[in-house]
């Protein structure tokens, strides 16, 4: 048996993770996170940078280990998180999360809605988790995006303000949009407020059923105001770190993943049948049979544009598989291969966190070094869900 079927290999795997960033990522000097550790040994090789999104992602993590039963220390790293994402990221004056901090100082103060979803997701998990104050920047996030993001004539949400929040830009995202529906969902999942599930759904199908339709139910990442697809945007910088241009099997499978999550809640058809399109449009277009795993982008006919292999990608399908499997035992199968693709390639044999990037052949050809902004949340994230998912997680211990 796959040892990820069960609940021992994927704890794990879970604890693994953790400990790769616990505790070499908390800063008692400047506070919050440092995540940017080498993904080869844990070195830390930036002290000064703190992300939106990095910062936002280790609170939902260390909620996730609270949650999960994890070490003791997860609350006490979720709490030192948030602590410093609710005062050193948030600015009072103009009332948003900044995008970028040089230690405490603002270096870039960019409003993202793909940041202000992160801040709502780590509320949520936080508050899930007994953290106190995760309930306040839940609350607080939410109203931010709601007041100066979301956009009621189009059921989805802008994507980008400057700092006082006097202009927005034309720029419409569909990552934006996927992130604030996980946040969404992780905040019903906190309050049971219908609120958020409501707005949810909104988000999802809107998105899934009605603006796909002018890509022939395919994913694009980037649109004008009206929401028509931009199928020219970033076509010279198909490497963007946010917004590369191509269709990205990864986010198909992760809105699968959304969408089977919105089924457990509010049970409905049209959720399970575009779950399974997308996770096999993902697979016919996206899987390298040559190689394989996951292309990072690819064109509508599956020609890869960006061949490299990210480890995020393989998480979410993972979760999404996992998912799917309770409705259908034929993914169980992807479920089994992605898991060993994994262990194969992506995930460090020495410490257990996963590799950033790899190239088509997986090799890897440069530390992958930058702002971080992925402390292992797609792992941590996705082997939760499958210690929800799977059955034979919970009945079988080698």
């Amino acid at each position: 048996m796959n040892v990820y079927r069960t609940e021992t290999g994927l704890r794990h795997q879970f604890r693994d993770v953790l400990n790769f960033y616990y505790p070499r990522c908390i800063d008692t000097d400047v506070g919050g996170y440092v995540a940017q550790l080498d993904e080869r040994d844990g070195h830390v090789y930036d002290t000064r940078t703190r992300h939106l999104v990095a910062t936002a992602r280790g609170v939902a993590n260390f909620g996730l280990g609270v949650l999960a039963d994890g070490p003791d220390w997860c609350r006490f790293a979720a709490e030192h998180g948030l602590s410093f994402l609710s005062n050193a990221h948030w600015d009072a004056e103009n009332e948003g999360y900044d995008w970028l901090l040089d230690g405490r100082e603002t270096a870039d103060a960019t409003r993202h809605c793909y940041g202000h979803a992160f801040v709502l997701l780590a509320g949520a998990r936080a508050h899930q988790a007994g953290v106190r104050g995760g309930l306040g920047t839940l609350e607080r996030a939410y109203g931010v995006m709601d007041e100066r993001f979301f956009e009621p004539e189009h059921g989805l949400y802008a994507d980008e303000a400057n700092a006082d929040w006097s202009e927005h830009s034309s720029y419409r995202g569909q990552n934006a949009n996927m992130h604030a529906c996980e946040a969404l969902i992780a905040a019903h999942e906190a309050t049971d407020r219908e609120e958020y599930l409501d707005r949810a759904f909104t988000v999802a199908e809107t998105f899934t059923r009605e603006v796909t339709r002018a890509t022939d139910g395919l994913l694009w990442e980037h649109y004008t105001e009206e929401w028509e697809p931009d199928l020219e945007y970033n076509r010279e910088s198909p490497r963007h770190q946010f917004r590369p241009w191509g269709y990205q099997p990864g986010h198909h499978v992760e809105w699968a993943k959304l969408l089977l999550l919105l089924h457990e809640h509010r049970p409905r058809e049209w959720l399970l049948e575009r779950a399974r399109e997308l996770f096999e449009s993902a697979v016919e277009r996206g899987w390298d049979e040559e190689h394989d795993g996951f292309y990072y982008t690819v064109t509508d006919d599956g020609e890869p544009v960006v061949a490299d292999k990210y480890g995020w990608v393989h998480a979410e399908a993972i979760g999404a598989s996992a998912l799917l499997s309770a409705h259908d035992e034929a993914y169980i199968e992807w479920y089994d291969r992605l898991w060993s693709y994994a262990r194969e390639h992506l995930i460090n044999p020495k410490y257990g966190n996963w590799y950033e990037r790899l190239a088509r052949d997986h090799d890897r050809d440069d530390p992958n070094r930058g702002v971080a902004v992925e402390p292992g949340y797609h792992p941590l994230t996705n082997v939760w869900l499958a210690m929800e998912a799977l059955p034979e997680s919970r009945s079988w211990d080698p």
